[in-house]
């Protein structure tokens, strides 16, 4: 089973969200911003993993991101085996961006 760490804000996990409707078998969705215990198991993640050194480096949160079934981490969604893209045009997840208010997580 592959493990997502998400948030529901966030217009990238939406799109995630909705990919993985109904297949409850192959995908655990974990919502960063719904209990402490799954945003610190995501902190732990983001603060110990490779793969979250370009996002941090960019000013970006690192969500939606994908446990696969061998452990490893990854901020793909092709990794997962699903389609990227996003569920609102033009949004983004930059601090930089939020700051200038455009949408995002």
């Amino acid at each position: 089973m592959i493990i997502i760490y998400g948030m529901d804000s966030c217009p990238d996990c939406a799109a995630v969200k909705e990919q993985i409707y109904g297949r409850e078998a192959e995908f655990e969705y974990r919502d960063i911003g719904s209990h402490i215990r799954i945003l610190k198991e995501f902190l732990r993640l983001r603060d110990t993993e490779a793969a979250f050194d370009e996002a941090k480096k960019n000013g970006l949160a690192g969500v939606p991101c994908f446990v696969l079934e061998d452990g490893r981490v990854s901020l793909k969604e092709e990794d997962a085996g699903l389609i990227a893209g996003r569920a609102v045009s033009g949004a983004s997840c930059s601090l930089e961006d939020h700051r200038k208010g455009k949408p995002g997580c």
